[in-house]
């Protein structure tokens, strides 16, 4: 199991339309983190049907939303018509982010670093939040864990997670399974700095912030 970037934009590409279809609602979690939180800029990294991106436009005066698939920022553009919020739409893998240094101050950052495809690029996707996070910026990171009641093993592995389409075609989706312990190892390894990891609904969460000096 060796998947590229170029897999993952497939993939998703592939399931863009069924998938936004069923990712109407904002996670809880995001929701807490933003509570009290407000910046001029914010970016929602691997944004998919741009869900998160429209609740951080209630935070920020400018928001971006960013992912490696075409066809899910077709969805988040659509989303962001439909429902009259301003967005800013970029393309590109979350380990090579296409903006400045210290231009972001609220970010979130949900559901997709697990399904970068080695440790080198998803420590180096941490790293890359940690650059464009402004010195004051903050950010929610989360992936799929072992904590969750789906698996049954306690060290993080790799696997394969099949989405169905109408009709039944299946679609296997690359992911990493992180264990709690190696989440925090790679937070650790990274120039980010956390300051709250926690696992809730099957998933690990890391509210961190910028560049460690």
């Amino acid at each position: 199991m060796n998947p590229t970037s170029h897999d993952v934009r497939a993939t998703y590409d592939r399931i863009a339309g069924h998938f936004a279809k069923t990712r109407e609602y904002a996670w809880p979690e995001v929701e807490s983190f933003l509570d009290g939180r407000a910046g001029t800029t914010a970016l929602d990294l691997g944004c998919a049907n741009g869900r998160h991106a429209e609740l951080l436009t209630g935070h920020a005066s400018r928001v971006i939303g960013a992912d490696v698939s075409a066809g899910l920022l077709v969805e988040a553009r659509e989303r962001a018509t439909e429902r009259g919020f301003d967005l800013e739409l970029v393309q590109c893998d979350a380990a090579r982010i296409p903006l400045d240094d210290d231009t972001i101050d609220l970010a979130v950052y949900v559901a997709t670093l697990h399904h970068l495809p080695n440790r080198e690029a998803r420590v180096g996707s941490l790293d890359e939040l940690a650059r464009v996070l402004s010195p004051d910026g903050t950010a929610l990171v989360s992936a799929w864990s072992t904590a969750h009641d789906k698996f049954d093993r306690e060290e993080g592995f790799d696997t394969t997670v099949d989405w169905t389409l109408p009709g039944g075609e299946t679609v296997p989706r690359f992911y990493h399974i992180y264990s709690p312990d190696e989440f925090r190892e790679d937070l650790d390894e990274s120039a980010l700095v956390s300051d709250d990891v926690s696992i809730s609904s099957g998933n690990c969460y890391a509210v961190v912030r910028g560049r460690k000096q």
